[in-house]
């Protein structure tokens, strides 16, 4: 069988799935995740707990809603993770003097060690990553990336006001929409 531009290597996930983007994040997911994992080692600090220390670190005295800003994190696993890393000591939280209701999230002397420790780590996952790209594409990925980490899937679309029109939902292998059962539609009608 001809393989063809949208086939991987090996040729073993050609069809729709290499041309899903959100397939194909999530296995480059896996993939950093995994070379992440490697570099770290068994006793390091996971990718997201990085992300953390790395974000406080850079905004001393940052709010949990900072940090769920800065990092992507969902608010729950935030705080969850939060608590966990003031269990290690590797921060320290405080009710922030701007806004009572809020909390600051603080580097303890112990959170910024581990820090430390870690940057080489993330810097060789990072760069491991970046290697199984040509050179040449290595910026324009960064620059993509980039640009998707800060969109807001949730933001208002710029054309006039409009909201954008739902894509058309295929049936797997038919090219047809989606339609609702009949019953459906004439409850609604009835309704």
């Amino acid at each position: 069988m001809a393989k063809t531009k949208g086939d991987t290597k090996g040729g073993e996930h050609g069809g729709v799935l290499a041309r899903s983007p959100s397939h194909l994040l999530h296995r480059v997911l896996q993939l950093a995740l995994d070379i992440y994992a490697e570099e770290s080692g068994s006793g390091g600090i996971t990718q997201r707990q990085y992300a953390v220390l790395a974000a406080v670190a850079e905004n001393e005295g940052v709010t949990q809603t900072g940090l769920v800003r800065a990092t992507g994190i969902d608010r729950s696993t935030l705080a969850d993770m939060v608590a966990r890393m003031i269990t290690k000591g590797h921060l320290e939280r405080q009710r922030s003097d701007q806004d009572a209701r809020a909390n600051t999230v603080s580097l303890t002397p112990a959170g910024a060690a581990v820090l430390e420790e870690s940057r080489p780590k993330v810097a060789m996952a990072d760069a491991r990553i970046l290697a199984l790209l040509k050179p040449s594409k290595r910026e324009g990925f960064l620059e993509l990336l980039a640009d998707m980490a800060v969109s807001d899937v949730h933001a208002e679309p710029e054309a006039k006001g409009k909201k954008p029109k739902a894509a058309k939902v295929e049936k797997a292998g038919h090219g047809k929409k989606d339609k609702k059962p009949k019953k459906e539609k004439a409850a609604k009608k009835a309704a």
